[in-house]
């Protein structure tokens, strides 16, 4: 497996985890996205989209993370990174589509480019926009995990919500937003910090990271 990302890339950096956790060799490719290499020829035959991550699997070239992070899950199921029952799954799904839907998108590296270039916003302007998204999906994320989390967003092991939650605190950090109201949301960025993958899935310690 070759994955295609960037080291910075929220959308990558879950993948990753989910690659660690389930033990899966794979050689990563960097795509800077500060300088345009996701438009290069090369990269949008990969994927048309011209958006990490792309990965290359048994000749096809799976894109947007949710639909790999599935795939991942329905091939390599141990460990499981979902629930046993169909709620639990409902669940778990829920808190990454609550992350991967409705925060994510809306303080990417593209938004923020849009932000400053159209509409002259500064970095201040550009982290309180970053903030406006994060706190209150960070503040119904608490509440979810609180009802069912037993040290990981679900439960006592990792699942995919936590794939998409510990890219989100690194984003919400480089965003300066304040992180203090939610401290069941920082006990699970603690245990990751010890879980050997997540901590080799971290940005700073990827190949293509400055």
């Amino acid at each position: 497996m070759i994955l295609h990302g960037y080291w910075r890339s929220g959308a990558a950096y879950r993948v990753r985890i989910a690659l660690n956790l389930k033990e899966l060799a794979y050689d990563q490719q960097g795509i800077d996205l500060r300088t345009g290499a996701q438009r290069s020829e090369a990269f949008v035959v990969l994927n048309p989209q011209g958006m990490v991550p792309a990965l290359e699997v048994d000749g096809a070239v799976l894109t947007q993370s949710p639909a790999i992070l599935e795939w991942l899950e329905e091939t390599h199921p141990q460990p499981p990174l979902l629930p046993a029952n169909p709620i639990g799954r409902a669940h778990v799904r829920a808190m990454a589509a609550l992350i991967g839907c409705d925060i994510h998108p809306l303080n990417n590296l593209r938004v923020g480019k849009a932000l400053r270039e159209t509409f002259g916003a500064d970095q201040t302007a550009v982290d309180a926009w970053a903030a406006r998204w994060i706190i209150p999906g960070f503040t119904a994320l608490e509440a979810l995990v609180t009802r069912h989390g037993q040290g990981w967003c679900f439960g006592a092991a990792p699942t995919l919500a936590d794939c998409y939650l510990i890219p989100q605190i690194y984003s919400a950090r480089r965003f300066n937003v304040a992180l203090d109201a939610f401290p069941r949301l920082l006990a699970i960025d603690e245990a990751a910090k010890q879980h050997p993958a997540f901590a080799a899935a971290h940005p700073d310690v990827q190949p293509d990271a400055d």
